[in-house]
């Protein structure tokens, strides 16, 4: 009989599985646009459709991922989830129309939100049945790890004759590579058992009140970290002195992130989690808003930093806030969570490119993304308490 993974292992499964599908898969297209902008490939307006489309197909996703039934089983799909990434990543190499490149990043949207649902299912649901949900924050922290190493590469790529087509091909061939890594280190016997449907059982309590309040303010942020976190690249390319500096300041949100799910986990232990939502909420406000008020080194190394400390660290806590509220439902509520998310996400980066062809630049889009995350930090400081919450015990209380 095969020995059985480590927690560890597992959980270092779940982090090389969201570096493939949220690190690279859904957020490499930030870094590698400024490329595509010089080689005239697509325009500010034609990107941001594009990256609309993402988070459309991300938001389907999001919905099957909740209701639908799981083709195949839950770690079947996990496994065609990883893969399809990896391909349409692949498949943004080829030359196209703004057509084809939407349609490339809806699939890829929607399969990244499949396997970001499933992996809080399986792989936290396995650390659970393990004991040992600490090591949870160790699967959120390969977002970063993705971001990080997908820019520097691009960065190592910037003093070569390197088009955006090759630096795409690249991409797409690390997410199978690092899909190797996942499916060794989570094999599908340590998968635990997930119900076929999404929907709950008559006996299973509905989502409480306070569910809808979570749900609104985490749409509000997914609209207002998303518009930094595509153009953050372009923001630095289109100012003055800051050319060089687009991928390096990517490269710095990966490297905020890494650490900040286990901060961020820290300080909803010690003043509770709504506030702790809350609190990264106004700090993320001021990183957007400095994006595009402080245009210096400084003031794009600032939002970096605000950015990427806050924004993964937020969805971690918020969908432990989510599965408190419905403890037994987790998949439901964490895909309702995730497609209130995405739905915010689809109309950021439309919205940023209309005000852009407006304006001539990113700045009011900036501010107006700035308050709606103001508006999210006011409706989640409240607690979110209900009949089915319940108050963490200290070790078991990993992202």
């Amino acid at each position: 009989m095969s020995q059985s993974r480590t927690p560890l292992q597992i959980a270092l499964g779940g982090c090389l599985a969201l570096a493939t599908v949220m690190g690279i898969g859904r957020f490499v297209y930030t870094p590698i646009l400024p490329w595509m902008l010089a080689e005239l490939r697509v325009d500010e307006f034609g990107a941001g459709l594009i990256a609309s489309a993402n988070y459309m197909g991300y938001l389907v996703g999001a919905l099957l991922a909740a209701r639908a039934p799981l083709p195949g089983g839950a770690y079947a799909l996990f496994a065609v989830g990883l893969a399809l990434t990896a391909l349409t990543t692949g498949l943004m190499s080829f030359s196209g129309s703004v057509e084809y490149y939407s349609l490339t990043r809806f699939v890829s949207g929607v399969t990244s939100a499949y396997v970001f649902v499933l992996t809080s299912t399986l792989i936290i649901g396995r650390l659970g049945q393990l004991g040992k949900e600490h090591l949870t924050p160790v699967i959120f922290a390969g977002v970063g790890l993705g971001i990080f190493v997908s820019s520097l590469a691009i960065e190592v790529a910037g003093n070569f004759s390197i088009t955006s087509s090759t630096l795409w091909w690249i991409s797409g061939a690390a997410s199978f590579v690092l899909m190797a890594c996942v499916l060794l280190l989570f094999p599908s016997r340590e998968a635990p058992l997930v119900h076929v449907m999404g929907t709950t059982s008559p006996s299973e309590p509905r989502l409480p009140r306070t569910a809808g309040r979570l749900i609104v303010a985490y749409g509000l942020f997914g609209f207002g970290y998303v518009i930094t976190a595509t153009f953050l690249g372009a923001i630095a390319a289109t100012t003055p002195g800051l050319e060089d500096f687009a991928t390096r300041g990517w490269m710095l949100v990966g490297l905020a992130i890494m650490p900040s799910v286990f901060l961020w986990n820290k300080i909803a232990l010690a003043i509770g989690y709504g506030k702790a939502i809350s609190l990264a909420c106004l700090l993320e406000a001021v990183g957007v808003a400095v994006s595009v008020l402080v245009p210096s080194l400084t003031g794009i190394a600032i939002a970096a930093i605000l950015l990427g400390g806050t924004f993964v660290g937020i969805t971690a806590i918020g969908l432990v806030e989510a599965r408190r509220l419905a403890p037994r439902s987790p998949r439901s509520i964490i895909g309702l969570m995730t497609a209130a998310f995405g739905l915010g996400q689809v109309i950021g980066p439309t919205f940023s490119g209309i005000l852009f062809e407006w304006t001539g630049g990113f700045t009011m889009a900036s501010l107006v993304a700035a308050g709606a995350l103001v508006a999210a930090a006011i409706m989640t400081f409240k607690p979110f308490e209900s009949t089915t919450y319940t108050a963490p015990a200290e070790q078991n209380t990993g992202i």
